[in-house]
């Protein structure tokens, strides 16, 4: 086993082995950016979405009217005594 690493050892490595560190580090800060720029992204559709939500519900929002009661048998009020 020795001898096979000391083969090993003496071969010469490829060129693009040593530019694979480089290549591998650059990827992950742009997988980084990227992550960060989505983040970014979401939280603004968010705060869109939640603007839009308020602006529509009280621009658009219909006149308060009155339900009527679930069931027949219960008083009107709950101070009405009949």
């Amino acid at each position: 086993m020795d001898d096979e690493l000391r083969i090993l050892n003496a071969a010469d490595l490829p060129a693009a082995l040593d530019a694979l560190d480089e290549r591998v580090l650059h990827l992950l800060a742009a997988r980084r950016r990227e992550a960060a720029a989505m983040r970014r992204t979401v939280a603004l559709a968010a705060f869109v979405s939640l603007g839009g939500g308020v602006i529509a519900g009280s621009a658009f929002a219909p006149s308060a009217v009155a339900a009527s009661p679930l069931t027949p048998f219960a008083p009107v009020s709950p101070l009405d005594s009949r």
